[in-house]
């Protein structure tokens, strides 16, 4: 049985084309001698008769293929433009493009005058307007990417370009869910016609819908993303990533000009159209989201025997090419710290030679409410403060008293701006900062003072992320307390909520523009990054949070996975092993009424 919303897409052309005809009618109109205005009367007027524009000889016309002269040789060459929409060019476009089309009678081509004349026969115009894959453009006025999404806890990962055409041809039964304006842009790749198995649905159904059915696919629009919806690869192709590039991505359109003269067209629409682009690379930010980092113990003696950046070896890549890297590192930096890797000792230190690892992944911004920050006295924590600053190393969540230590740390790039508050909600009390001695700023003491200040940024910045140090657990389920505290900062305007106590990945907990809150996500704890818990699987297996935020919002998190080996270094988790990982800490979500209508 055909959609009936596929039905109505197929009867566009005709509603369209009986538009055009009318706008060309106005059009020539005006190049008419204004007569005396006519008797005013009830009689309905006359439909006018439709005249064609003399045609150009049609041996000149190019097909897309043909090179394109150059602006020299075109002005030579005085005859008229003629130009067209191509039948596949969605209503939006024309209509928004014909009255500029319209008023272009003449180019003006080294002082000369060209003329333009538009045409409703594709096949007889020189210049085409047509919607084509963003690789096959040669004069983009617009380009359009779109995501492929499934609910945020879903395992698969990946989706080739021909399953998606196998579903919108109908060779392949399981459905794919996406809006009409999706649906006709999307028919420059995979064809005019989708198969009753193409599923027009609207936006704000699409997470439910995706959810009914665990087969589905759905497609997004890159700029209505949001953290609900983990995002699929395409083709091994990744349109999240800040190091994209475009004409690689298969799921890429451009409105195009085509043919003998498009450049010239072109440079006149050029910017018209606007947003240009749904995917601005320079209004992109990624942000990594790192757990536990104590380079201590069995650790510290690896990176003494195997050379300091040996944790870092692995994984430095993929975590040094973000816009933003975070750390949370629990210890302090000492010059005089001596390596202890006795099985009991939790007096820990590292380094400064130690920082060299950190460096290797690219390190930006580095938090410090870790509980082991004073474990060489408030002295120590003095030291570690200095190394920070002499280095220009950003911090927060510690400092030299209360003040310090609760500040916030404020950052921008690409437009987006960012807030990171850092708190300790968990013993000794000797970790805590005082009023004039160094220490983490503890959370319970200084709450009221973090809601304020979240409050007091929340007009200022796009972007606030929170980490609490929390109650140390081996269970990748969340205490009742942690969720508590958790959603009441997310509550609160928070966009990102990270716990980086727990030695073990646990859950998290994405949020959308409901209405209630703003997109987003609670990631209740990380697990290790770099310390030597080689002791069980739970605390041997890694999470890394990969955020994307874009133009002001959080619009998806990606989970890297990975697995500590030889007591320091991480390595990319097999998929096997990623596919448990991601099993866990989605089977220990805390459960959360949807809101209305998702």
């Amino acid at each position: 049985m055909t959609n009936p919303s596929i039905a109505c897409l197929r009867h566009v052309r005709t509603a369209r084309t009986w538009i055009f005809f009318v706008a060309m009618l106005v059009l020539l109109a005006g190049c008419q001698q204004r007569s005396a205005p006519a008797q005013t009367t009830n009689e309905p007027p006359a439909r006018p008769t439709y005249t064609p524009t003399p045609q150009p000889d049609t041996a000149g016309i190019t097909s897309p293929s043909d090179p394109t002269p150059s602006p020299t040789e075109q002005a030579k060459d005085l005859s008229p433009l003629t130009v067209a929409f191509e039948p596949a060019v969605p209503e939006y476009y024309v209509n928004r493009l014909l009255p500029m089309l319209g008023r272009m009678t003449n180019l003006s081509i080294d002082g000369n005058e060209q003329p333009i004349r538009l045409l409703d026969q594709p096949d007889r115009a020189s210049v085409r307007l047509t919607l084509v894959p963003l690789s096959e453009a040669a004069h983009p006025l617009t380009q359009r990417f779109y995501a492929v999404v499934v609910p945020f806890a879903t395992v698969r990962d990946d989706v080739s370009l021909d399953e998606l055409a196998a579903r919108w041809q109908g060779n392949e039964p399981a459905p794919l869910l996406l809006g009409t304006e999706e649906s006709q842009e999307l028919a420059a790749i995979f064809g005019a016609s989708p198969s009753d198995n193409v599923q027009i649905t609207p936006a704000e159904s699409l997470l439910t819908a995706l959810k009914s059915d665990s087969t589905a696919l759905g497609i997004l629009p890159f700029d209505q993303l949001d953290p609900r919806y983990k995002v699929l690869r395409v083709d091994g192709v990744n349109v999240l990533s800040n190091q994209l590039d475009p004409a690689t991505y298969p799921l890429a359109i451009a409105l195009d000009v085509q043919g003998k003269g498009a450049d010239l067209i072109a440079q006149h629409l050029e910017g018209k159209i606007q947003p240009v682009t749904n995917r601005d690379a320079s209004r992109l930010t990624t942000l990594i989201m790192t757990g536990v980092t104590a380079m201590s113990r069995s650790t510290a003696a690896k990176m003494e025997a195997k050379g300091y950046v040996y944790p870092a070896q692995v994984i430095s890549d993929t975590l040094s090419a973000a816009d933003i890297t975070h750390v949370s590192n629990e210890v302090p930096f000492l010059s005089n710290c001596q390596v202890n890797d006795s099985v009991d000792n939790l007096v820990l230190c590292s380094h400064p030679n130690y920082w060299a690892a950190l460096e290797a992944i690219g390190t930006d911004i580095v938090g410090l409410s870790g509980n082991h920050v004073n474990d060489f006295g408030r002295d120590g924590a003095r030291e570690s403060l200095q190394f920070y600053r002499d280095q220009q190393i950003p911090i927060y969540g510690s400092g030299l008293n209360i003040e310090e230590a609760c500040a916030p740390l404020l950052w921008e790039h690409n437009g987006n701006r960012f807030a990171f508050i850092a708190a300790l909600a968990f013993w000794p009390q000797s970790a805590w900062a005082t009023e004039d001695q160094p220490g983490a700023c503890y959370y319970y003491d200084n709450k009221e003072l973090i809601l304020e200040t979240i409050q007091k940024l929340r007009s200022d910045v796009d972007i606030i992320s929170v980490e609490l140090q929390y109650l140390e657990t081996y269970n990748p389920y969340p205490t009742n307390e942690q969720v508590k505290d958790f959603r009441e900062l997310k509550e609160a305007g928070v966009d990102i909520v990270t716990g980086v106590q727990s030695h073990v990945p646990q859950a998290m907990e994405p949020y959308g523009p409901d209405g209630e809150h703003r997109p987003g996500i609670i990631v209740y704890g990380l697990g290790n990054l770099f310390f030597d818990q080689m002791w069980s699987w739970p605390t041997r297996t890694e999470l890394i949070a990969r955020h994307t935020i874009y133009e002001g919002r959080v619009i998806s998190t990606e989970i890297l996975t990975a697995v500590l080996e030889d007591y320091a270094q991480p390595r990319w988790a097999t998929p096997e092993e990623r596919a448990e990982i991601l099993q866990r800490i989605f089977s220990a979500a805390p459960s959360r009424p949807e809101p209305s209508g998702q």
